[in-house]
Parts: structure tokens; C-alpha cells; sequence
């Protein structure tokens, strides 16, 4: 008669010999099949293929009914005064734009961030300005600065010094500097004005970091954007797809806004705006975080808003490149909503503050 040690005992005989006959055999019960769905891979993103498709139907749609849709809204001169501007604004905005959009992804493609942690000085109050400076040589979008400044961060490059780039590259590359020189013909200080104003605020920006943020934990250090190993042609046509669609796109938007403005909006309203110093820097600061144009378009646009004074238009400028709602979604994205909500308003008030200074004092 079997004892239940007897069962035990051939039990644990019958494991040992499974287990010499198959040393790579598991040893007790098989395991009962996994209830947990497979998790899928990463599918393509078709967001952004349908908002292009949906944009391109919209503008091709205006352009054969817009004259009949607009017609009860506008007079004939007001639709002439309106396709005029926004034709002129975009036209001459355009091959800026391309130029800088491919300077922009030939840096990311090829130029290591490695650099950047080589050639800048190691203690980090010093680094911030070399930072900004070398945005005067390297050029780059408000869309492409993000990504390349995550990147810094992630090869070592004090943050301090990847905001101060973060914030220069955008506003005084030599692309911006020659699309401001040629919208504002005859007017080299704007020029100046706008390359002092926002070299100011990058290293402002940069030493409050220093001072005020140094190891805190709201600022979220990204991932590289591109995965390692691909392919440096590959890097170029992704980034450069990218940047034109984001940045030409916000152009279109922001002619479109830049005519409207001088069409539908009462002329005497402008006029009380822009008569008081204080109030005009304010509305065309914020006028430029909505519209979101691209730093090396937005020169025309501010040409065009000839009711303002040089410092409003200074102030569009400058705030422009540095904060802007697809910037704030974007730093968001990059950095973490904490970083963004600090850093926005921050930046914002440091560049109206820098335009009225600069203003008041060139222009």
C-alpha cells in the first residue's frame, strides 16, 4: 500500500530523471499559455499625411471659390488688397525658407553633437554666451533647434548652454539676418537691433537657468529624436521633410493672418494700438506666439504691419523664434510640461523687456 511519501518520493524520481534525460527541459508542470495581448509594433503615424492632405484640398478649394465665398464679406479691393499681400508676404518669404530648412537638416544630419560638447568651455557661466554666439554661424529653424539641443544634452552640454543655442540658433543665424536685411530694405539698424535683442535674451535666458534651475527636476532630458545607426542621408530627408512641412505650413497661416489684419481690422483701431508704445510691444509679441510663424519668414510679415512702430515690429521678431505655441508644444513634448510652463512665460516677458530696452535705445 502507497504512502502519500512513497508518491512524493516517485514524484520527485520521475522530475530527476526528466531532468537528466533533457537537462534543458523545465522541471514540474507546463505553464499554462499567457493571457496578455501581444502588444503591437509601432504603426506609421498618419496624423500629419492627413492634415497635409486636408490643408492642400482647403487652399486648392479657396483658390477656385474663394473670390465667390469672400465675395459678400469683402469688397473687390479689399480681396485685391488681401491676395496681394498675402501673395507678396509668401513669395518673398519662401526661398528664405527652403534656404533655411536645408541648413537646418544638414546640421542635424552632419554635424555630431559631439562638437558642440568639444568646442565649448567647460565651466558653464562661460559656455552659455559661446552657446549663443555660435548661433550666429550655425543655422537652424525654431523646429530644428529643439531636437538639436536635445541632443546636446544628451552628449553632455551643460543645459544652460543647450537653452542659450536652443534660443539663438533660430533668431540670429545668417539665413534670418539676410531675410530681415531684404524685408526691411534701407535699415540696417532693425538688423542690428533684432541680432542684439535676441543674442540678449538666449544668454539672459541661459545664466537665469544657471542661477535659478541648476539640478531641478522639471527639466526632462529627451532621447535622441533618430534612432542610432541611421543613416546620415536618411536623417537629412526626414529632417528637412519634417521642417518644410511645419514651417511652410505656419507660414501660409501666418500671411494669411499678417493680410487679414490690414483688411478686416478698422484702421482706427490699429492706429489707438499702435500709438501707445507699451500696448503695441505687448499685442505684436502675442500676436507672434499665435501666429507661429518661421524665423526666417517672419521678417515680411512684420514689414507689412507698417501701422506699428520699429520696436512692435522689433518685439514681433524677437518673441517669435523663441516662443510660440508650436514651440511651447514642442518644448512640452521635448523637455516636459513642467519645463514648459516655466519656460514660456519666462522667455516671453525677458523678450519684451529686451525689445523695449533695445528699441528704445537703436531704434
Amino acid at each position: 500500500m502507497s504512502t502519500p511519501a512513497d508518491s512524493a518520493a516517485s514524484t520527485a524520481e520521475q522530475d530527476s530523471a526528466a531532468a537528466t534525460a533533457d537537462p534543458a527541459a523545465p522541471v514540474g508542470p507546463p505553464p499554462l499559455p499567457s493571457t496578455e495581448p501581444e502588444t503591437p509594433g509601432p504603426e506609421e503615424p498618419g496624423g500629419s499625411s492627413i492634415v497635409f492632405t486636408l490643408t492642400l484640398i482647403v487652399l486648392v478649394g479657396l483658390a477656385l471659390f474663394g473670390r465667390k465665398i469672400f465675395a459678400g464679406l469683402f469688397t473687390d479691393d479689399g480681396v485685391r488688397t488681401w491676395a496681394t499681400m498675402f501673395v507678396g508676404v509668401t513669395v518673398q518669404a519662401l526661398p528664405f525658407l527652403v534656404l533655411g530648412v536645408l541648413l537646418s537638416a544638414a546640421l542635424t544630419a552632419f554635424i555630431p553633437p559631439s562638437f558642440f560638447a568639444r568646442a565649448l568651455p567647460k565651466h558653464p557661466a562661460l559656455a552659455v554666451p559661446v552657446a549663443s554666439a555660435s548661433g550666429v554661424i550655425l543655422p537652424g529653424c525654431e523646429c530644428a533647434s529643439v531636437p538639436v539641443s536635445a541632443a546636446l544634452m544628451n552628449r553632455g552640454v551643460t543645459p544652460a548652454a543647450a537653452i542659450a543655442f536652443l534660443l539663438s540658433a533660430p533668431a540670429i543665424n545668417p539665413v534670418v539676418l539676410a531675410s530681415t536685411a531684404v524685408a526691411f530694405p534701407g535699415q540696417p539698424k532693425v538688423v542690428v537691433a533684432r541680432a542684439v535683442t535676441s543674442l540678449g535674451v538666449s544668454m539672459v535666458l541661459g545664466w537665469l537657468w544657471l542661477a535659478t534651475g541648476k539640478g531641478s527636476s522639471w527639466l526632462k532630458i529627451p532621447k535622441n529624436r533618430h534612432a542610432e545607426g541611421t543613416a546620415k542621408l536618411e536623417v537629412f530627408r526626414s529632417s528637412m521633410l519634417h521642417d518644410f512641412l511645419h514651417a511652410g505650413g505656419f507660414l501660409v497661416v501666418g500671411a494669411a493672418a499678417a493680410a487679414t489684419l490690414n483688411v478686416v481690422v478698422p484702421r482706427e483701431w490699429l492706429d489707438h494700438v499702435a500709438a501707445n508704445l507699451l500696448l503695441s510691444v505687448v499685442v505684436l509679441g502675442l500676436l507672434a506666439v499665435l501666429l507661429a510663424i518661421c524665423s526666417e519668414a517672419d521678417a515680411f510679415v512684420a514689414a507689412s504691419l507698417t501701422q506699428f512702430s520699429l520696436t512692435a515690429r522689433l518685439a514681433f521678431m524677437v518673441v517669435g523664434p523663441i516662443v510660440d505655441v508650436k514651440l511651447i508644444a514642442l518644448q512640452a513634448g521635448t523637455f516636459g510640461p513642467k519645463f514648459a510652463i516655466r519656460f514660456a512665460p519666462a522667455t516671453f516677458v525677458v523678450a519684451i523687456l529686451s525689445s523695449l530696452l533695445v528699441g528704445w535705445w537703436l531704434l
